[in-house]
């Protein structure tokens, strides 16, 4: 996969590729979307560090972060929209799950009180971004509410995948053990930001 997503990196076709897996994961969670960010962010780094040429890499990465990041945020907006006219069925479907139920409550106390720091964790956590964009759908909250931390949420995630990958291809090359090292990290701050989520003082804040 990293030779693959390596001969990728120099045309438009990996920004396609990445566009699209992180656009759905909102709808299909068990895509692979961080690990993919991270792979063609470490292949472009290790090109340019074998090559000596790495300031010329680096349009590259902003352009993968931006790629990733817009996908995020268009993907959250599938997902609220979705719930938004998801009708009854979808509210059954809530009611039925304790942690969307807990989500949709936690969501609109956390944006009625100005915390939509609960939006940027979630994008985090495992499933995060999926439980908190059809919660806010759900739930019927503002677009301008949910939209600003949307994007704040899709950048810095973008932003944080993309330089572990980058700075994981500068330290150790384009190898499987830099993308471990990165994807580790990656799962480290999902499960961080799984932990937050469970406590009351983040939708309190």
């Amino acid at each position: 996969m990293l030779e693959s997503v390596g001969s990728l990196t120099g045309t438009p076709w990996i920004y396609a590729l990445v566009g699209v897996s992180v656009l759905f994961d909102v709808l299909v969670p068990v895509l692979p979307s961080g690990v993919l960010v991270i792979t063609a962010a470490t292949a472009a780094a290790g090109t340019g560090a074998a090559t000596g040429q790495v300031p010329q890499e680096v349009p590259d990465i902003l352009a993968l972060t931006l790629c990733a990041a817009t996908a995020s945020v268009l993907g959250d907006l599938v997902a609220y929209r979705l719930a938004w006219h998801g009708g009854a069925r979808l509210d059954r479907a809530i009611a039925r799950s304790r942690r969307l139920t807990n989500a949709q409550e936690r969501l609109g106390q956390a944006l009625a009180h100005s915390g939509g720091i609960l939006v940027v964790v979630a994008r985090f956590a495992p499933a995060g971004r999926s439980v908190v964009s059809l919660g806010a759908g759900a739930a019927h909250r503002r677009v301008g509410e949910f939209l600003p931390w949307s994007i704040v949420a899709g950048l810095a995630w973008a932003a944080y995948s993309v330089a572990l990958g980058y700075f994981g291809g500068q330290l150790m090359g384009a190898t499987w053990l830099a993308t471990g090292v990165s994807v580790a990290a990656l799962f480290g701050a999902g499960a961080g930001a799984a932990f937050l989520m469970r406590r009351p003082q983040v939708t309190g804040a």
